[in-house]
């Protein structure tokens, strides 16, 4: 899949993953509050489900995600099933890649 990123999208994706991953990790954020906010439980349950969540969701892409080009597409496809990047955040990106986005995803 390597062979489609152009330097064009390579220098895009750079640009824009640090605020695609502070916005989801913020989502994310806001449903740790409503977890802990939430329902009446047990404090011990609502740490250990916060705690499950946190360490679920710190492998998602939206968190974490290596930074090489070999495995820019990869990251796109990642992020777009994580929702942690929508249609209007591919904007821009070769229509390659939004096209290879896509149908790995539907």
């Amino acid at each position: 899949m390597e062979q489609i990123v152009t330097e064009a999208d390579w220098k895009l994706f750079r640009s824009k993953i640090a605020g695609w991953q502070e916005r989801f990790m913020d989502k994310l954020v806001n449903e740790y509050s409503e977890l802990l906010s939430g329902p009446e439980k047990l404090s011990s349950e609502k740490f250990w489900e916060l705690e499950k969540r946190i360490k679920n969701d710190a492998k998602l892409k939206g968190v974490i995600c290596e930074m090489r080009r070999s495995v820019m597409l990869y990251n796109l496809i990642e992020l777009y099933r994580e929702n942690a990047i929508t249609d209007d955040d591919l904007d821009g990106f070769s229509e390659e890649i939004v096209r290879c986005v896509k149908l790995h995803v539907d």
